[in-house]
This record gives structure tokens, sequence and C-alpha cells, in this order.
């Protein structure tokens, strides 16, 4: 078409401006019609011929592939990306402990998508996609990485319009399996909340981890450790928090629930026909066959009753990996994925969720969290370019893992505890969707780091009203909240850069992610983009530039790019 590239490139300067709008993108007020008549009009004409499409394969193979910067939906790999050889995933048989998208996208502007599971490959410069069905869409959505997110939105999995509960955004999240690990119960529970408000943390969503529960299967209080849950509740509530429980759709075969849900027939069943003892990381244990509508029904009764007895708000739904499903049989013969679905669904009826692992899904109102990560900086490195893969692929609302490290062997007696990465981690939070905390900070910090780490909540407050209109914006239209240097400057040399991130298209975040040196400060290095912009300090900077910053302690380097309208 004459004119294709000035037209494309027209298009791609606009899509950052669209997106920012209040309506969703797809639905024009006659206001808006009269306004933008003639803009109107030139999305008409262009659009529509913009995008080329191959039919539906089962295979696609691109020669020279590593000439482009391609990124995979496996969100555990965030860090591999882009692709390079030697890469390769299988989404047939894994989910790597985390959320995954059966896409690839391009920073030119192409992408890949299978309705199924697929297995990707790079090897000698070739990139071998595979799909289990004929459905492979090859297609060219622009020539910008932000165009290719955007085509894959829309079309493959557009926003649902709704976000979950606000308040897991507007303040830092607790969770109490660092500190109580297995040995959930009441008293050290309402104590660690009272610690929290103590030690001026501003109250938020409270999660009370794995163990509560009387057995695995079997939803309610153990009794012994919780003799009053209501009581329990009550406080908590009075004191500002939101209450969210652990929960899984594992059931411990030794238990009546176990023999109920047998002889109903709502448990995943081995070859021989009988309901299925699979091994996971608490055990051995039956798995509901949450494809049986009976079986969803009798654990959404369960959620049900907890939130009707006991006032509990919300749900972290952890598991649901497909490894745990291979080789059972499913009502309607569903696959390990759908089965991951199926659970991911149940979530949608709690504005309060939370899940670990995932199949498809995005642009749906599910909190995904990034895969438990270890007491290392080497793991602290990981988060950032992880949970630009989550937003890349369509999945906004996201949380990185527990503040310092989830991996509770991490924290076990004998384990030395760096007190840089605990304020270091709590920075790279600061201004992420989400941020959440386990291991008490007022416990194992001394003064100085413990008052560095509330400071990064102080900035995150800061921006709070920032998140949330991106939030907003995202159940809209899908965008990332936070976007990767590459999304937001496209071909200006970031594809590769993976300790820095934007907060929407104008704050620039560049926390310290390495160990810093014992005597002296932190020194380290900002790409800046092109444009004017002020860090944190209110210094005034010239882009593009390579910037070498000082790093306090208590330093989180963020600059707002300086717009002018």
């Amino acid at each position: 078409m004459r004119h294709g590239k000035g037209i494309r490139a027209a298009w791609a300067a606009l899509l950052p401006r669209l997106e920012e709008q209040e309506e969703p993108i797809v639905m024009v007020s006659h206001r808006h019609v009269r306004k933008h008549r003639s803009f109107l009009l030139f999305l008409l004409w262009c659009v529509p011929t913009g995008y080329a499409q191959q039919p539906e394969q089962r295979e696609i193979v691109i020669p020279n592939a590593t000439q482009k910067l391609w990124w995979s939906g496996v969100i555990n790999q965030g860090e591999e990306m882009p692709l390079h050889n030697g890469y390769s995933a299988d989404l047939t048989e894994s989910n790597y402990g985390n959320q995954v998208q059966p896409i690839l996208l391009s920073h030119q502007g192409d992408l890949i998508w299978s309705e199924d599971p697929m297995r990707i490959s790079v090897e000698k410069d070739v990139l071998k996609v595979t799909s289990t069905t004929r459905s492979l869409h090859c297609i060219q959505a622009g020539t910008t990485l932000r165009e290719a997110c955007r085509y894959a939105s829309v079309h493959f999995f557009p926003p649902a319009g709704k976000m979950p509960e606000e308040l897991l955004f507007a303040a830092p999240q607790y969770n109490t399996w660092i500190e109580l690990m297995y040995d959930q119960n009441q008293e050290d529970i309402l104590n660690y909340a009272r610690q929290i408000v103590a030690h001026g943390f501003p109250p938020g969503v409270l999660m009370i981890d794995d163990n509560w529960q009387e057995d695995y299967g079997k939803w309610t209080f153990h009794p012994g450790r919780f003799p009053d849950p209501n009581a329990m509740m009550r406080s908590l509530h009075e004191m500002g928090f939101q209450v969210m429980v652990w929960v899984c759709p594992f059931v411990s075969p030794d238990s009546d629930v176990y023999r109920s849900l047998r002889d109903q027939g709502l448990l995943c069943k081995d070859s021989s026909g009988k309901a299925a003892v699979v091994r996971w990381w608490n055990g051995a244990s039956g798995l509901l066959d949450l494809a049986n509508p009976k079986a969803r029904q009798w654990f959404k009764s369960q959620l049900a009753n907890l939130q009707a007895t006991c006032q509990v708000d919300g749900f972290k739904l952890d598991a649901g990996d497909f490894h745990h499903y291979a080789g059972c049989q499913s009502h309607g013969q569903a696959t390990p994925q759908e089965q991951c679905q199926w659970y991911a669904r149940v979530g949608l009826d709690y504005p309060l969720n939370e899940y670990r692992a995932m199949w498809k899904m995005a642009g749906q109102p599910l909190v995904n969290r990034l895969r438990d990560k270890s007491h290392s900086w080497e793991d602290l490195q990981k988060l950032i370019p992880d949970i630009l893969l989550q937003g890349l692929v369509g999945y906004s609302f996201t949380c990185p893992d527990m503040i310092g490290g989830g991996s509770f062997t991490s924290f076990l007696p004998g384990h030395p505890i760096d007190q840089d990465l605990i304020v270091r981690s709590a920075q790279c939070h600061a201004l992420m969707p989400m941020m959440q905390f386990s291991v008490a900070p007022w416990r194992i910090l001394d003064p100085e780091h413990l008052e560095a780490c509330k400071k990064a909540i102080q900035v995150r407050a800061k921006y709070t009203p920032t998140i949330l209109k991106l939030a907003r914006q995202a159940a809209r239209n899908g965008t990332p909240i936070v976007r990767s240097m590459e999304y937001v400057f496209p071909h200006q040399g970031y594809g590769n850069v993976r300790d820095q991130f934007l907060l929407g298209d104008h704050i620039l975040v560049a926390p310290l992610v390495v160990k810093g040196p014992k005597q002296g400060k932190s020194i380290r290095s900002v790409a800046l983009p092109a444009g004017t912009w002020k860090d944190w300090r209110g210094k005034i900077h010239q882009g593009p530039n390579k910037l070498r910053v000082e790093v306090a302690l208590d330093g989180l380097p963020v600059f707002e790019q300086v717009v002018h309208e």
C-alpha cells in the first residue's frame, strides 16, 4: 500500500496516547466521533490493511531468527529473554512453576500465537515453533513490540474490564509464610499483624498461608490452632487488614472428604479408573477434577462457607501446575493445561485472589505472582525481567515474590540474612504493581536498614495514585502497568535492558539489584532515553544518555520524564 510505512509509523506513535484514554479503545462516544472524525477515518482506512496473517499452521520455522529480539510466554524464563541460541521450552509438559502463555513476540511487531500447547526452540539462529494442533497463528502486527502486544491483547485475550481488589495495589501485602511456615496459628497471626502496625507499616491485605486448615481438602480452621477464628478475623479487620487464606486443589487421601469426593467421582483418576494419588511438594494426595462442574461447585461451596462463617475476604489459590495432572483421567478428557485454566476461573469470583500457576487467562482480573525466589542477589536480579515479561504477554496484575525471597529454606536457622538484600528487594518491589512482605523486617533488620525499608513504602505511597490509574487502564485496555524499555522506546537499543523498567510511559525506575561495596556508596548505571528527565533528588538530565549515579542505602533511583504538552 502506498505510504504504508508512514501510516504504520503514525499508528505506532498514536498508540500510546490511545491506550491512555479513559474509554476502551474499541468503544467510541458520539463526542469522540465528532471531535476525531478525521482520525477515525484514518484508522478505518489504514489499520485493517496493516496486519499480515498466515493461515493457521502446526509448525513455524523462522531462519535468521536472532536478527530480531523475541520474547516467549514462559514467565519463569524472563531472565533468558530475548531468546538466544540454545533456548527451548515445552508447554505441552510444563508451566515451569509459573504462568505460561502460548505466545511469542518480536521487537519488530511479529506475533506467534497458539490456541494449544506448543514447543519452542532456537538452534543455529533458527526459531522453531511446533503446536500439538494446527492452531499456530503467525502475524505481522506492526513494526514494534508494543504493536505486537496490543494486537495480541485485542485478538487473543481481550481485557475483561475488571481489576482485582484495589487494596492489593494501594498498600503493601503481608504473608505469614516465612514467619510461621507450617505453624500457622491464631495467636502468632494476630501478633504478626499487631507488629506490622506497631512498627509503622500500613495495614493492607494479610495472607494466612498453608496449614491453617484441618487438612488438605478440609477447608475449615484447625480447632486446635484456631480456637476462635471469628474473633481473629474481627481483630484483623479492626486493625485495617483484609484477609486471604491459602487453598489448593489437593485432598488428603486419608480423610473423610477424600472418600466422599472419590465416591462421587469428583477426583482425577489414574489409568485403572481409580482415584489418582498424586505426588506434590507436601506429600501424596487426591486431586480435584475441576473440569467436572460438580467438583467446581463443591470447591466453591467450601470457599463460600469460609466467607459466610468466618468473614474470609479472599483466597491464595496455590498449585494448579501441569505436571500434577499428567497421566490423570479427567472429566471430558481435559488436558493438564485445561485443568489449570479451570482452576484459574475459580478466582474470577473473588476480587481478592492470587495465583502462581496459570495457563492463558491473560486480561482477566487475576493476580499472578512470580515463582518463589531464594534469598540471593541472583534471584533478585530475576524480578525485573520476569515481571516485565508478565506484562508483555498480558498478565498486568502482577506481584513479585515475597520481599527478600519466598523460599522458606533461605530463612531456616543457620542461614545468613543479608540486610542489604532485604532493603534492595523492598525497593525493587516498591514501584511494581504490588509489593508483598513475609519475613518481618523489624525482626531481622537493624534500625538503619529498617528505616530504609520503610522509606521504600513511602516512595510507593507517593506513586500509588499512578499505580492505581495504570491498573484501571490495564483493566480497560490490557496495557502493562510496568513496561520494558523496548516497549516504550522501540528500536533505540534497549531490547536487552533487564535491570530497569518504566511505570507507565514516563516514570523510569532503576533499582539497585547487585551487592554494593562494604565501604563507600553504591554506583549503578542507568540507560536514560531521549527527553528531559528529573531524578529522585531533583536533578535534571537530558537523554539519551548513560548515567552513573550514586545510590544510598535508602535510595531508589526514579526518573520522571518532563512531558511538554
